[in-house]
């Protein structure tokens, strides 16, 4: 008798500051990959799919993203598409004198 089947692992990668498209507030947005692995005997022996995706910690919207944007978004260069969510823009402005 053989016992295969699969496993998903999921890796927590960042948390980015984010405005919700679903919620509209800034808040934290944790950026994961998700690996679904082929087992065999219980034994992960290789992916079979691999996606990332984006989650609201506020409302706890969920956003499947690509490979290359979520590498974008954990650069730090931050251009994430508008049904993503854009990024948190903080205007600081200091007494003038």
């Amino acid at each position: 008798m053989i016992i295969f089947g699969t496993r998903t692992y999921l890796y927590a990668l960042a948390m980015l500051t984010l405005v919700c498209g679903r919620c509209g507030n800034p808040a934290a947005h944790s950026l994961k990959k998700r690996v679904t692995k082929f087992t065999l005997f219980f034994v992960p022996l290789f992916p079979l799919n691999t996606k990332y995706m984006t989650q609201c910690t506020f409302c706890g919207a969920a956003q499947e993203i690509s490979k290359e944007q979520a590498e974008q978004l954990q650069a730090g260069g931050v251009q994430p598409q508008p049904a993503m969510g854009q990024p948190a823009v903080h205007d600081h402005q200091g007494p003038t004198a």
